[in-house]
């Protein structure tokens, strides 16, 4: 049995950088060879990938931990380290990635949006591979006794919610005939009994118009009052709704087994949608009366079609068992699919061009650096560039800490600092360091290095 997995929570690491090497070359009739330290090996990252050929996100019911491969450390003879391999999550079109409160659980922000095949996102990127010393030499330090440490890779919980991608959807009451509807006008063949919840998870299914126009169909488990808030199994996926174009509204015209008005039930469902998205309650609709051929239903047709008319929507009077109808449902529901699409804003850029858009709002996050007052003299620098920083250091070499400031110095920490009203002596906390503030440096061994630091800038949220 297939188990159908729309939403899914997994924690993910990737891999871990490898140190830099220092070294310094030792040869016959080379006595000051110079060093000549090997680069640590990047991390390789955790990426998740769209695919169109997966219809759920079973791969993750059971498996919530996933790890990408670590760099290798550097060596002598500038013998650099292997970046590690990185790890690909395949998703569903459709799936939304978010980021997770690690205390909570609760999303925190959207990630991504993957809707195009072959969309891609870094959910965790490898550690940076250390720098070996050969990146430090300088006029005034020409043996540089020291090296970067390999960066530990970023480890979290995200969140994988998966929306059907589908042009219409069935929607309505349980047991109403939706899955005998998309039976009837797609190749889907979904379970269709006598009672209520038979259908358990969305269904997909292609339609066909007669001069041969097509459109995804979606059936949605049976909705009930109170299903925005959580009752029944329409909470669970309502979701999938969200993206569709348009809404086939199914009633039963016969009242099921609970003699329900059909009327009533209309606009219980339309409230259901409005509470869950207010945006639902302004989608293209086409109300369904489904089991007109059962005798007398003619008054609760005849009362539906009234209210829907009021309501601006188009109106099918159908049976899902006989085929009375099928056709021009089918058909109109082609003509507003290709109407919808048409009027729909074309998608801008192809998928490496939305993959790339989501790579730099994931480097403006790590580049944004937050300062906060934790006392009196007490600050707090947070931020994944400058904490990267710390990281990669070697706190027992003094050589390395001199070269912690000139980075500090490059990123402009300082001047960060001193605007935020730190002042010589205070107390400046980065991760689970501390050191003390002393205001601009007087002197820089390592200003001539060319490299540049990231541009880290102020907590400000996403460009």
């Amino acid at each position: 049995m297939v188990i159908f997995t729309d939403l899914s929570h997994i924690n993910v690491k990737g891999g871990d950088g490898g140190a830099g090497c220092m070294s310094f070359r030792r040869e016959a009739y080379v006595p000051k060879g110079g060093p000549d330290g090997g680069d640590g090996g990047h991390g390789g990252d955790v990426i998740v990938e769209a695919d169109s050929q997966l219809s759920s996100l079973i791969d993750y019911r059971y498996k919530h931990h996933f790890k990408a491969e670590r760099g290798t450390h550097g060596q002598g003879k500038r013998m650099h380290g292997k970046d590690g391999a990185d790890l690909i999550l395949r998703v569903p079109l459709g799936t939304v990635v978010r980021e997770l409160d690690p205390a909570t659980q609760k999303p925190l922000y959207q990630i991504a949006d993957l809707t195009r095949p072959g969309e891609r996102v870094v959910v965790a990127p490898g550690g940076a591979g250390g720098l070996g010393n050969t990146h430090f030499v300088t006029s005034v330090r020409r043996a540089p006794a020291f090296a970067e440490k390999g960066e530990p890779a970023q480890e979290h919980w995200i969140e994988l919610e998966m929306k059907l991608m589908a042009d219409a959807a069935l929607v309505g009451m349980p047991s109403v005939g939706k899955s005998s509807i998309i039976a009837r006008i797609s190749a889907a063949r979904p379970k269709i009994a006598d009672y209520p919840f038979t259908t358990l998870v969305p269904n997909l299914g292609v339609a066909r118009a007669r001069d041969g126009r097509s459109f995804v169909c979606a059936d949605v488990p049976g909705l009930i009052e109170g299903a925005s808030e959580g009752k029944g199994l329409g909470h669970e996926f309502l979701r999938h709704i969200e993206r569709t174009a348009l809404i086939l509204h199914v009633v039963d015209v016969t009242g099921g087994f609970e003699g329900r008005d059909a009327v009533e039930d209309y606009r219980t469902i339309n409230s259901e949608l409005a509470a869950y998205a207010s945006k639902l309650a302004d989608r293209p609709q086409i109300v369904v009366a489904n089991k007109c051929d059962m005798p007398g239903t003619e008054d609760a047709v005849r009362a539906l079609r009234e209210v829907a008319e009021a309501d601006g929507h188009p109106f099918h009077a159908i049976s899902a068992v006989t085929g009375e109808g099928i056709d021009a449902l089918v058909s109109d529901t082609a003509d507003a699919v290709a109407k919808l699409r048409a009027e729909a804003p074309a998608p801008t850029g192809e998928a490496d061009e939305t993959s790339a858009q989501w790579e730099r709002r994931r480097q403006q996050r790590d580049r944004t650096m937050s300062i906060k007052r934790e006392g009196a003299h007490i600050w707090r620098v947070s931020g994944a560039a400058i904490e990267r920083m710390v990281i990669q250091t070697d706190w027992d070499n003094d050589e390395a800490v001199a070269y912690l400031q000139h980075r500090f110095d490059r990123a402009g920490l300082d001047d960060r600092l001193e605007k935020a009203g730190c002042v010589p002596g205070d107390e400046v906390r980065i991760l689970e360091l501390a050191f003390t503030y002393e205001g601009e440096p007087t002197e820089d061994d390592y200003a001539e290095l060319a490299e540049d630091e990231p541009d880290v800038r102020d907590d400000g949220g996403e460009e």
